[in-house]
């Protein structure tokens, strides 16, 4: 074995040559490894050795580091080392080792059970990968085996200590076959031969859990182990007295969460669902937790009611549509489910006075998805019995949707917060999820609820409570068509009516208007009754999400009956931006949001509103672009010209035919003149050259320039700039770019997009495509994965270009094969293995696109001795370039063959170090 590692211990001490793997250097290596102060000398130590573990030399000195007078550190190592050898290198273990070697684990097990447990766990792992290597045909009775031999009365260590390392032996044994790297038949193989020996496990197990001597620490082993071996698959039928006698085990606080996670592991099993008897008997136990879980709920036993609740939902979520089969049995399975409700619906505000009621979500739609997927008969039944069910449901999600008072809201974390807030979301999805199930009934049902709150003087005004029905109909308007829904206007009239005292429910209210906005497109004499709202909203900084994005979706939705509004919206919105309310992204909504609204003006309007908006931008513009280059600077430019880019993304006149359904709906004139966008542009091009000249060395700055691509194709600008930028970065290419990974990453997403939106910048003559291509190349080379990916990105968007483009196909024909080399040269290890998705697509478009020429590249680029790897043989080469080649549909198995090539290429085919990728 190679070594080329210093002695541990001696960084920095001169360079001593490696030394062997004895027990005295790996001794030094720990020492080092836990007490050196110095994180180099750490990880040096820790790098050889892990090399230790794998040496030869490690049959020999982890027997030696498992001796009584090591500390357990250092029989910790030890034992991991012959785990190690023993799950990875079986075969070099010769058959005739394997009695001595399974004889010298029992009795470092047997002598470990009263010492140290975190090295008994490590060899109990060991023996337990031993056994699997060797069942079934060389230790057919491995289970059966280590039950007698620890029950063995002739023993030194005494009863108790020998049961709790059987267990733990037990316990290891299927977690250890999960992880195990068997081949696929002889896992196969083994599973069965456990589920065998199961039948040796289960009675000790039973008889240990109920026996009245059993010490708490047996028990709960015993209740660990069975939670371990029921992840076989067992049959349910044959877990049951174990799953009965961890039922009782949960009156126990000591073995309460060891029995939950025995009980939840048993029920969750795929193969359950086949053993309905066992299930229908599982009802009345959880049933029988009911009082259990009413006591823990008022004495605030969190730990308990999340216990009991996760049981009950495991036997509901797994098994829902076995048990509503049983139709007989429908009210066992209708208590279960009301059993659930209470969970969903348990007392405090989530997550700081309860974290259950998030556990029972995903089982709502499961239910609603079983239920629906009934025969018509039988769905008609269960939709009599579980609307109601529903209807109950969603008065308790949006009950525990609602926020606590604010004196309390006050004292929560900013991580309570956001739980908060994504629990919301959960809440959403869910109510959303259930309108398929209730219908337009639900709408109604909230208007009513909300409309009685907001009109009635009997009870005092919760703003909570209003906030919450609010965020229940707008959950479902955001996602399902509410235009016809005869509730919407009322809901509309009752707006603004709310007395907004509170920013969550202003935020609310917001969200609920920007969620209508295409029904008030539909119903343009309403917009009046909610737009100054939104408005007035935009002035306040807490409500900057909330406003900016709803007046976006108006003005995007209802854009052509704006225009008797614009002046206001316009003049708010530069009062806003002016004094600098919003935050940076907020600030380019709202400039989105204003070219959605001058789309639908005459172009003199345009003109005159644009330049009003953009003036102010441009005078800064011209301050900066004299002043030397510093980053208070760059953030002013990045922000101006964000402004600009975003403004004129959504500023389009052309109208499309897909803003307005049907002729009879708008009749909308002609644009005449010239488009705004492009007088503007024009008038400003000069100064975005001159920025751009001195910006260059930018990423974030020339990043900026591709959207300008979005603009109508007859828009000259676009193209001078995009020839500007390309001119000045080919010529920091011959300068030297290693030290810009960033704008050359920058430089190829330009390409890519230029590629992508507007391919007929590549038809420009002045645009020298060799180089760029040549450039892209160089650029596949460099260490930085992002700029890798950008790189690759712009050739799967080059190479399905050239048929159409004339030039993207003659510096294909011309400089293809280099491109082809830089690929397997980076399969063949000069890339990370994390890229090689991004390598396999240049190849499968090379392919798709270049097939007689790739033919031809791939074999005169794998013919030399030695490239792209000395480790291939040529028979691998060829078979390699045969499977490229035919692979011309399926781009996921072009991904496995470089994946599996580039194994082979850096000589790890087939090595423990694949598993992870």
């Amino acid at each position: 074995m190679e070594r080329r590692e210093e002695q541990p211990g001696s960084a920095g001490a001169g360079a001593a040559p490696a030394l062997d793997f004895t027990v005295e250097n790996v001794e030094k290596a720990l020492h080092q490894l836990y007490y050196d102060p110095n994180i180099e000398n750490k990880n040096l130590a820790q790098k050889w050795l892990m090399q230790a573990q794998v040496s030869p030399q490690a049959w020999h000195f982890s027997w030696q580091l498992l001796q009584p007078d090591k500390v357990p550190e250092i029989q910790y190592f030890g034992a991991s080392a012959l785990h190690i050898k023993i799950s990875r290198y079986w075969s070099d273990i010769p058959t005739d080792q394997y009695e001595s070697l399974k004889a010298q684990l029992f009795t470092q097990i047997t002598r470990f059970a009263s010492g140290s447990k975190i090295v008994l766990t490590r060899l109990c792992v060991a023996l337990a990968s031993l056994a699997l290597s060797m069942m079934p045909d060389a230790w057919p009775c491995a289970v059966a085996d280590m039950v007698r031999l620890f029950q063995a009365e002739d023993s030194p260590v005494d009863g108790q200590g020998r049961c709790l390392a059987l267990l733990e032996l037990l316990t290891v044994l299927p977690e250890e076959f999960q992880t195990s790297r068997l081949p696929q038949y002889r896992k196969g193989l083994v599973r069965t031969s456990l589920a065998v020996e199961c039948g040796a496990v289960f009675p000790l197990l039973g008889q240990l859990l109920q026996q009245p001597s059993s010490p708490s620490c047996v028990r709960q082993k015993v209740l660990k182990c069975f939670s371990s071996w029921v992840q076989l698959e067992v049959p349910l039928q044959d877990c049951e007295a174990l799953i009965q006698a961890a039922f009782a085990a949960l009156q126990d606080s000591e073995l309460f969460d060891s029995s939950v996670e025995a009980i939840v592991n048993a029920i969750s099993q795929p193969d359950a669902q086949r053993y309905v008897n066992t299930l229908l008997k599982l009802i009345p136990l959880v049933l029988g937790l009911q009082e259990q879980l009413r006591q823990a709920v008022q004495n605030g036993d969190m730990e308990t009611s999340h216990g009991i609740c996760r049981i009950a939902v495991a036997l509901g979520e797994n098994h829902s549509r076995a048990l509503l089969d049983q139709v007989e049995h429908w009210q066992s399975f209708l208590a279960l489910v009301n059993m659930i409700m209470f969970c969903t619906g348990i007392p405090g505000h989530y997550p700081v006075n309860e974290t259950t009621s998030s556990l029972t979500l995903t089982f709502w739609y499961t239910l609603q998805d079983d239920i629906l997927s009934f025969e018509a008969e039988k769905q008609a039944v269960y939709q009599q019995v579980y609307r109601p069910v529903y209807f109950q449901l969603v008065d308790v999600l949006l009950h525990k949707a609602q926020f606590p008072s604010d004196e309390e809201y006050g004292f929560w974390s900013s991580d309570e917060k956001e739980q908060f807030r994504i629990y919301r979301v959960d809440i959403s999805d869910t109510l959303m999820y259930v309108y398929e199930m209730l219908g337009a009934e639900l709408l109604s049902n909230l208007y009513d609820k909300l409309g009685r709150l907001l009109t009635s003087s009997e009870e005092p005004y919760s703003w909570q409570h209003t906030e919450a029905l609010l965020y229940g109909f707008q959950s479902i308007a955001e996602t399902i068509d509410v235009n016809y829904s005869d509730v919407v206007p009322g809901l509309i009239g009752l707006i603004p009516r709310i007395s907004i005292s509170n920013v969550q429910l202003a935020d609310t209210v917001m969200f609920t208007i920007g969620a209508l906005s295409e029904w008030l497109a539909d119903h343009p004499v309403m917009i009046n009754s909610v737009l100054p709202l939104v408005l007035h909203a935009l002035g306040n900084p807490e409500l900057s999400v909330s406003s900016v994005s709803t007046l976006k979706k108006i003005c995007r939705e209802c854009k052509y009956d704006l225009p008797p509004y614009a002046a206001n919206i316009v003049a708010v919105s530069q009062d806003v931006l002016m004094k600098q309310i919003h935050k940076t992204s907020q600030c380019m909504w709202l400039m989105q949001a204003l070219g959605f609204l001058l789309s639908a003006l005459q172009v003199e309007e345009i003109l005159k509103n644009l330049h009003s908006l953009i003036s102010p931008y441009i005078q800064q513009l011209e301050k900066l672009a004299e002043e030397i280059p510093n980053p208070s600077n760059k953030l002013a430019i990045v922000h101006i010209l964000g402004l600009l880019s975003n403004l004129f993304t959504t500023l389009d006149v052309s109208h499309h035919e897909d803003d307005h359904e049907g002729p009879e709906l708008r009749k909308l004139p002609v644009p005449q003149g010239p488009n705004p966008v492009v007088v503007v542009l024009q008038q400003v091009f000069q100064l975005i050259q001159k920025v751009l000249s001195k910006w260059l060395n930018d990423a974030q700055v020339v990043e900026l320039v591709h959207i300008f691509a979005h603009e109508p194709a007859h828009f000259p600008p676009i193209e001078a700039l995009f020839l500007l930028v390309t001119s000045i970065t080919l010529t920091l290419f011959q300068q030297g770019p290693r030290d810009h990974p960033d704008i050359v990453d920058s430089f190829m997403q330009l390409l890519a997009q230029a590629l992508k939106r507007k391919p007929d910048l590549f038809l420009c003559e002045r645009l020298d495509v060799k180089a760029v291509f040549q450039c892209a190349v160089l650029a596949l080379k460099f260490p930085e994965a992002p700029t890798v990916k950008a790189s690759c990105g712009f050739f799967t968007e080059l190479l399905p270009r050239c048929g159409e483009i004339e030039s993207v196909g003659k510096v294909v024909q011309e400089d293809g094969r280099m491109l082809l080399i830089a690929v397997l040269e980076a399969i063949g290890g000069q890339a990370s293995r994390s890229l090689m998705d991004c390598f396999a697509d240049i190849l499968f478009a090379l392919n798709k696109h270049c097939f007689s020429l790739l033919s031809m590249w791939i074999k005169e680029a794998l013919q030399p001795p030695g490239f792209p790897s000395a480790r291939l043989s040529p028979e691998q080469k060829d078979t390699f370039s045969q499977q490229i080649l035919r692979e011309r549909v399926n781009k996921r198995r072009v991904k496995e063959m470089v994946k599996e090539f580039t194994l082979l290429c850096r000589g790890l085919h087939g090595t423990d170090y694949t598993a992870d990728y």
